[in-house]
């Protein structure tokens, strides 16, 4: 297994990411070719089964579509509906507990708002 993979979710997760990815910094512009399996299989030297799973998944999301004996291409309308779907799982995954959290520890909403302006100040 490539270090260049987290331990904490499946490979063919984190190819699939790194094409979302890839759209969304707009390195993968609307019917670009996306790159091969071959060529995925071959620089992060992991099982093809593996790549093959993850682009099957974007190819069944409608982010990419093939062209037979061409490649996979990035779909029109893909970046919005990557953004859309990482913006509810963005919600769900951290927005849902800190407004949990801040609840239990009596924080404002106010309060919040300051504390994330804060914080992301910091991190300019």
């Amino acid at each position: 297994m490539s270090s260049a993979f987290e331990n904490d979710k499946p490979i063919f997760v984190q190819i699939r990411e790194i094409i979302e990815d890839q759209i969304l910094d707009n390195q993968l512009l609307e019917n670009d070719q996306a790159p091969s399996t071959n060529q995925l299989v071959n620089f992060y030297k992991v099982n093809h089964l593996t790549v093959a799973k993850g682009v099957n998944q974007l190819v069944e999301e409608g982010i990419l579509y093939k062209k037979r004996g061409v490649g996979m291409f990035v779909n029109e309308g893909a970046k919005e509906k990557l953004v859309q779907k990482r913006k509810e799982t963005f919600v769900d995954d951290y927005i849902k507990g800190m407004i949990a959290e801040a609840h239990k520890l009596r924080i404002t909403e106010e309060e919040l708002f300051n504390l994330i302006r804060k914080t992301k100040e910091r991190n300019e």
